[in-house]
């Protein structure tokens, strides 16, 4: 069954191919791979049930649209390429210089801008399912500091960053949107692509830009996912504008609780060993995300369920919560979806069915062809209204499971759990 985090990735490859060809001005292959990129958005929009991701993924496809566009008009021999090297500064007035730097720091706010979090998520504490370690240390460190203000004076200061680390598809996220939910804080979720920008110098410009946002308010959260691709451990093969990144990160969070609002920055990472030192030691406090336990797994099958007519009993449920083992939460939504689609494919192939009365009036229900009253006929004979779904049953879940495999392996779970007793809490 798709799920959307495999086509964000394709997604990404692409744009990192597209890039490539882009700063070589290979102009016709970096437009076919943008394409491409984008397209594989587009499927994970369609399949994404994460609010808060999908807000951050479209405002990176609509950048590669937007280069895209500009490509399109190039190769049609409209535009010149926008440059990759420095501008030539320009020659007249220093007020054409202002003017300059004013455009741009307001085209770096609205980027920013746009990973502001205006309405909160539709997500409470309750709703994310087990997690009660991990729920009961951010509302130590996010909530009760803004609601027990006098409680965290003198040497018991809040903390000022938070690591959220664990397998991926395990909540980091929606964790994420339950914190935007409850605290009074004005909210920026970005990922680590919205700030890695193509162009020489707006990655770091575009790190500034948010810090600088941020303590604006009387009181800020910057939540950033997929923390690695922006922090990995430095290298010798790291590109300038890489390094000019890290570098600017470490001083922005140097200076959190220093300069103005009380700005706490929660990052998200699968790959905690990967983060650069220096930049992991920013984060005081590490708080681990660790696969769904039984009764997680129970609860969850019942929320992707929801109010979809089924035959599953409270024994079901148990069963299907232990043959679940090692399944990450999103492993389980996809599961449930193939689930919810075989009675689907069951009409497409059944030959007879037979009427029933409803609330509704008559309705077709797929039979055996020894069923009184079955009468032989195609689902394609109907019309849409005329056909009842047959009920989601345990067998379907059963069936679902055998075909849906754990996307983390045992070894990468055991490696992050064991990290949490080394660098992590």
């Amino acid at each position: 069954m798709a799920d959307a985090g495999s086509f964000y990735t394709k997604a990404s490859e692409y744009g990192k191919r597209a890039r490539e060809f882009d700063d070589q001005q290979k102009f016709q292959e970096a437009f076919d791979q943008y394409k491409t990129a984008i397209q594989y958005f587009m499927m994970g929009f369609k399949y994404d049930k994460n609010t808060i991701r999908t807000q951050q993924m479209r405002s990176f496809a609509n950048g590669y649209m937007d280069r895209a566009e500009t490509l399109s008009k190039l190769l049609k021999g409209q535009a010149a390429p926008a440059p990759v090297q420095a501008e030539a500064q320009p020659s007249g007035t220093g007020n054409k210089k202002s003017s300059k730097e004013d455009k741009e720091k307001a085209e770096l706010d609205s980027a920013i801008e746009g990973a502001i979090v205006k309405t909160k998520p539709d997500v409470k504490w309750d709703d994310v399912a087990g997690l009660e370690k991990a729920k009961a240390a951010l509302k130590e460190a996010v909530i009760f500091p803004q609601q027990f203000a006098h409680l965290f004076q003198g040497k018991r200061t809040p903390w000022k960053g938070i690591l959220l680390y664990g397998p991926p598809g395990t909540g980091k996220s929606y964790i994420a949107a339950a914190v935007a939910n409850t605290c009074d804080s004005t909210f920026f979720s970005v990922s680590a692509s919205d700030l890695m920008s193509k162009w020489q110098g707006q990655s770091e410009k575009l790190v500034r830009t948010l810090f600088e946002m941020a303590r604006q308010e009387e009181r800020a959260i910057i939540f950033i996912d997929e923390f690695d691709s922006l922090a990995s451990a430095r290298s010798d093969n790291d590109s300038e504008s890489s390094k000019r990144v890290k570098t600017e990160f470490l001083v922005q969070m140097q200076g959190v609780g220093k300069n103005g609002g009380q700005v706490l920055v929660l990052a998200a990472t699968n790959l905690p060993d990967s983060l650069d030192s220096a930049i992991r030691r920013r984060f005081e406090k590490r708080i681990f995300i660790p696969l769904p336990d039984e009764p997680a797994r129970r609860q969850m099958f019942k929320v992707h369920l929801g109010d979809t007519p089924n035959t599953l009993t409270d024994d079901d449920f148990t069963q299907l919560a232990l043959h679940s083992e090692g399944y990450s939460g999103s492993d389980i939504s996809i599961v449930v979806r193939d689930a919810l689609f075989q009675p689907i494919r069951q009409l497409q192939t059944t030959t007879h069915f037979k009427p029933t009365q409803t609330a509704e009036g008559t309705k077709w229900l797929a039979c055996a062809p020894s069923d009184e009253g079955a009468v032989e006929r195609d689902i394609m004979s109907f019309e849409g209204s005329e056909v009842n779904v047959p009920p989601v049953s345990a067998e379907n879940f059963f069936r679902a499971l055998d075909r849906v495999k754990p996307s983390v392996s045992k070894e990468d779970a055991e490696a992050l759990a064991n990290w949490q007793y080394g660098d992590g809490e």
